[in-house]
């Protein structure tokens, strides 16, 4: 989320995702581009108005007609609906518009929903990107500047028609939050942010968490898990030896909790995680900027794991200037939001993949030294090889 979202911010340099260590080598998998561009969706001739520009990585589902629903819009949390994914167009209706809300408990300031999963296509559960926009509610920050007023959690939403609409509770359940409130440690971004879509194995569910940390608490992806999505209330962290930290909403309860384990290599959010159908094999694509022998370019990373803990050496699958990168560095143009999308995907919610699929992320424009809401979003199509 950029301009109210992951921004035009050097966050890949506030983390260091240094625990869960141990990558294997060779690596695993390999990702391949094979196909040439595609316009998806292009915010300057399709969008409904200004808030319609690429702001989050692809979500989809299939919904209970067999139809495909994708969001990855901005905070008026419009989708791209169609019979196929051929034929995505912007549906107007907003299915969750912000609502600029200053009081911090109400979470309802700036919203993205970052992931969805459905068992049916029609009850939708989402996670939602929140962010508590202090520098925008007159003494709420001792700061002026947006990222150090920056606070953010991840919330639940849920969906009864397919996607067309979703409420939050009143007030909503937070699924991670930092155990303190938003005036605490004002002056750098804090909490959770930008979870990664959910994925499936047999009845467990997982998502991919970013924090800056906190005192005790390492930057990086946490990891969390249920058997329960319908239960938002049921998400629990990895603490490194089993999934039993819940990050509850502070202004409701209050209570600190043990650290969650980071999950390396990931510096910063995690685009989409996907289960590699013939092996087993998770698969996950990231964004990262230029960092020592680990990332020797900017640009999207994939990297590979049988367990979801130990990953495999990243590899460049597309080198380009990223939201990580100083932007009036770019050329003129950025990359974020990556994602693999298999369009042959068994499950409704997309996280399997063959051994091809479609690697959906956005461009952006950049003006001098401001990233504008000229974007585009793109796919190109994959290939995917996991050895033995």
């Amino acid at each position: 989320m950029s301009q109210g979202g992951w921004g035009a911010i050097a966050l890949a340099a506030a983390l260091s995702a240094t625990s869960a260590r141990g990558a294997s080598e060779p690596p695993l998998a390999a990702v391949t581009l094979v196909g040439p561009t595609e316009m998806v969706f292009s915010a300057k001739r399709d969008a409904c108005d200004g808030d319609d520009v690429p702001d989050a990585p692809a979500r989809a589902f299939r919904d209970a007609e067999g139809g495909i629903v994708m969001f990855g819009l901005h905070t008026k949390n419009r989708a791209l609906r169609g019979r196929d994914f051929a034929a995505l167009k912007i549906d107007c209706q907003p299915t969750m518009p912000s609502g600029g809300d200053a009081e911090p408990a109400s979470y309802d300031d700036a919203s993205w929903i970052a992931a969805t999963w459905s068992e049916d296509g029609r009850s939708v559960q989402a996670l939602v990107h929140h962010e508590y926009q202090a520098n925008t509610h007159p003494g709420r920050c001792s700061r002026k500047e947006y990222l150090a007023c920056w606070y953010n959690t991840v919330v639940a939403a849920s969906s009864r028609d397919g996607g067309r609409s979703f409420e939050r509770g009143a007030p909503p359940v937070v699924v991670a939050a930092a155990p303190f409130r938003q005036e605490v440690g004002q002056g750098r971004h804090r909490g959770f942010f930008n979870p990664s879509n959910i994925f499936g194995q047999g009845r467990q569910r997982f998502f991919l968490s970013s924090t800056t940390g906190w005192a005790g608490q390492d930057g990086g992806a946490c990891l969390f898990r249920t058997d329960q999505p319908a239960d938002p209330s049921s998400w629990r962290a990895f603490d490194g030896k089993d999934f039993v930290l819940r990050f509850g909403d502070p202004y409701r309860n209050g209570a600190g909790v043990k650290p969650c384990r980071t999950i390396w290599p990931f510096p910063a959010p995690v685009g989409s995680v996907t289960r590699h159908r013939p092996t087993g094999a998770w698969i996950a694509v990231f964004q990262a900027s230029a960092s020592g022998d680990l990332f020797p370019e900017p640009g999207f990373y994939s990297t590979s794991s049988r367990d979801l803990l130990r990953w495999d050496k990243p590899r460049l699958l597309l080198a380009g200037k990223t939201l990580y990168d100083d932007p009036c560095t770019s050329g003129g143009r950025l990359i974020s939001y990556p994602s693999l999308v298999d369009p042959e995907a068994e499950g409704r919610n997309f996280d399997d993949v063959g051994v091809s699929a479609d690697l959906y992320y956005a461009t952006l424009k950049v003006e001098g030294c401001q990233i504008t809401s000229d974007r585009d979003l793109l796919r190109r199509r994959v290939a995917i090889q996991v050895w033995p």
